[in-house]
C-alpha cells in the first residue's frame, strides 16, 4: 500500500533512518525538521500520513495535530521520546491515531502504519470488523467467534463496538467510558477494566495466538488488527 507520508522530525538522524525504512516499503516521503515547513508542505502535497515528533524546534507537535486534522483527512502517528500517560492521552484526544515511543522498532511501526493507512477515510463507517476468527457486525449488533455467537451485555457490546471502528488504534478510557456509559451512571475505570476482563474471556479463543484487546498502560484499549 504505497503513499505519501509526511515526516516531521528535527533530528536528521531519525528522519535518515525514517526515509530508508519508508521507501523500502514502497512509500514517498516528504521531509520537514520544523513545524513551519511541517505546515506548509502538508497544504501542498495533501499526504495520506504524517509522522510527528512532539518536541519540534518552533512549536510543540501537539499544537499541530489539529492544524494538520483541519485541512485534510491524513493519519497521524506520534513518534515521540516523551512517555509520560497524559502527553499520550492528550495526542489521542486531540485527533492522533498513534503513538509510538522512542526508541522504537521499524517493523512495528511501518506494521502500525499498515492498519492507519488501511482504515484511512474509512473505519469508523465500517460494518463488519474481522480480525483473527472474530466477526463484529456493527449494523446488526452481532458477534461471533469462529462462526458460533456471542452473547454480550450493551456494555460489553457498546465498548467493542467503539474499539472495532477504530481497529488497530488506543481508543482512551475516557472515550470508552463515554461510548458506554452515556451519562447515565458514576462511571470508574475500575467498571471499565471489569468489561476488558469479561469481554476478553467471552472474545479470545484459548491458546497461546495473543490478545485480541491489547492495552496502553494508563491511556486506554486497542483492538488488534489483522496486519
Amino acid at each position: 500500500m504505497a503513499a505519501k507520508i509526511l515526516l516531521v522530525d528535527d533530528e536528521p538522524a531519525i528522519r535518515r533512518l525514517l526515509r530508508n525504512t519508508l521507501e523500502r516499503a514502497g512509500h514517498e516521503v516528504i521531509e520537514a525538521a520544523n513545524a513551519r515547513d511541517a505546515l506548509a508542505a502538508a497544504s501542498a502535497v495533501q499526504p495520506d500520513a504524517v509522522l510527528l515528533d512532539l518536541g519540534l524546534p518552533d512549536r510543540d507537535g501537539l499544537a499541530l495535530i489539529p492544524l494538520l486534522r483541519r485541512d485534510a483527512d491524513t493519519r497521524i502517528l506520534i513518534i515521540s521520546a516523551r512517555e509520560a500517560t497524559e502527553e499520550k492521552v492528550a495526542a489521542l484526544d486531540l485527533g492522533a491515531d498513534d503513538f509510538v515511543t522512542k526508541p522504537f522498532d521499524t517493523d512495528e511501526l511501518l506494521a502500525r502504519l499498515r492498519v492507519a493507512l488501511r482504515h484511512h477515510g474509512g473505519a469508523a463507517a465500517a460494518k463488519l470488523v474481522c480480525t483473527g476468527d472474530l466477526r463484529i457486525d456493527l449494523d446488526r449488533r452481532l458477534v461471533s467467534r469462529a462462526a458460533a455467537e456471542l452473547h454480550l451485555t450493551r456494555k460489553e457490546h457498546d465498548v467493542l463496538a467503539m474499539l472495532a471502528r477504530h481497529v488497530g488504534r488506543v481508543v482512551t478510557h475516557e472515550k470508552l467510558i463515554a461510548a458506554a456509559w452515556r451519562g447515565d451512571e458514576d462511571p470508574r475505570i475500575d467498571y471499565l477494566r471489569i468489561v476488558i476482563r469479561n469481554l476478553r474471556q467471552k472474545v479470545e479463543a484459548p491458546g497461546p495466538i495473543g490478545s485480541v484487546i491489547g492495552s496502553e498502560l494508563g491511556v486506554g484499549y486497542r483492538l488488534r488488527a489483522d496486519v
